[in-house]
């Protein structure tokens, strides 16, 4: 089979087409005949930095749809020819993967492989995010950085979905706060002067809940910009900078609250709670209360193609691999 490996680490040149032997599902797993993969941010500081890599070399990709090759032994409630989705730690940049099972989730009807291959990472990210983790309510008032982007398009429709009186978004750029506005949004604002749109939209008192993948003086600002009683969830540090700390000063004055949320953490964590999770999650497509937006679809060996485009920051909506008939 073809895969993308990376030997070492460096810009997107480092990903290399190469042939590798087809794997066996081990005890737990499937293996997976790919039909698309999705791209991710997460891969592209693999990539760079290594990025919770264990060893070189590794294929990189967290998410993928197809159908299931073969079953590994004890693996119950899957079949082989079974179209699917899977969430993994690597791997997803290939003809064929294996999977642990508890992450692999039968595509709804209806809802095609190409479509599948958005759901494992955004879909849950996104309703955790305002559900299980940020407990939106009905009325309440919303932002949202990274509005254009995969999790930022679909957490503007879902916080509409819930009731939200108001979902305002933030984007880095002009031109993806048009696009950002099909997706929920009343008001997107452009770069760092979001806390002051937030408290002229808001008649000076701040959102009820702040959805931050930034990270570093970013995130810091949007605490800043929660009204009393507000809710800041972290689910990223695409800035880089240290990792954040929130103390007494920051939390007291106006009883505010700091959560987080990873995918990744918690697929290893409890991955029964991340099956409960995506399969409320991906019932918001099959439903079509949801749309996720695919703005490009590059074929697999064009894999360093698809990390440089995302790397310019112009992109939005979800980046696709097209691996099956590649």
């Amino acid at each position: 089979m073809r895969a993308i490996v990376v030997e070492e680490y460096g810009g997107p040149e480092v990903l290399r087409l190469a042939e590798a032997a087809d794997p066996s599902p081990a005890p737990g797993q499937v293996t997976l005949d790919v039909a698309y993969a999705g791209i991710n941010f997460a891969e592209l500081k693999a990539r760079s930095v290594g990025y919770r890599v264990s060893a070189l070399p590794f294929v990189p990709g967290l998410e993928a749809s197809g159908r299931i090759r073969a079953l590994g032994e004890g693996v119950t409630g899957l079949r082989v020819g079974q179209e699917v989705a899977a969430f993994m730690p690597s791997g997803a940049y290939a003809e064929t993967v294996a999977v642990p099972a508890d992450t692999v989730f039968a595509l709804p009807e209806g809802v095609s492989p190409r479509t599948g291959a958005t759901l494992p990472t955004v879909l849950p990210t996104a309703h955790a995010l305002l559900h299980e983790v940020g407990r939106v309510r009905e009325g309440e008032t919303v932002l949202i950085h990274g509005a254009a982007g995969g999790v930022g398009t679909v957490a503007g429709q879902l916080a509409r979905l819930a009731g939200a009186d108001k979902v305002y978004g933030v984007v880095s750029r002009p031109e993806k706060a048009e696009e950002a506005l099909k997706y929920g949004y009343d008001e997107v604002f452009v770069g760092d002067r979001f806390p002051e749109d937030i408290r002229r939209a808001t008649g000076g008192r701040g959102v009820d809940l702040a959805l931050d993948p930034v990270g570093g003086d970013t995130l810091r600002r949007s605490l800043a910009a929660t009204a009393v009683f507000g809710r800041l969830v972290s689910f990223g540090n695409a800035s880089g900078e240290a990792p954040w700390q929130v103390g007494q000063s920051e939390l007291y004055p106006g009883s505010r609250t700091v959560s987080g949320f990873s995918i990744l953490e918690l697929a290893q964590a409890a991955p029964a709670a991340l099956r409960a999770l995506a399969g409320r999650a991906f019932a918001t497509v099959a439903r079509g209360e949801v749309e996720l937006p695919i703005t490009a679809e590059l074929p697999l060996p064009q894999a360093a193609e698809a990390h440089r485009l995302m790397e310019t920051r112009t992109t939005t909506g979800k980046l696709l691999l097209r691996v099956a008939g590649a």
